[in-house]
């Protein structure tokens, strides 16, 4: 891919499934809250974070290309 992302997880819609840190150990973790984040909010583009955004039940996971800042997910509707 070559792209440089940011990740963000929105804690205030985040249930706490643990689908993006099945999906992408690497790239999320649970707290103590069992509320998801991103272990590098700043990242290489990964198949396996854009995995875990999708398959978030809640769409709490948003990415967006470093520096320009266009959404890479949630698609826009």
């Amino acid at each position: 891919m070559g792209d440089r992302w940011h990740v963000e997880v929105d804690r205030s819609v985040c249930i706490g499934s643990g689908m993006c840190v099945n999906t992408a150990p690497d790239g999320f973790a649970l707290d103590s809250a069992r509320q998801s984040h991103p272990t590098r909010p700043e990242t290489d583009a990964a198949e396996k974070v854009l995995e875990a955004a999708e398959s978030c039940p809640v769409e709490a996971i948003t990415i967006t290309l470093l520096g320009s800042g266009e959404v890479v997910f949630p698609p826009e509707d």
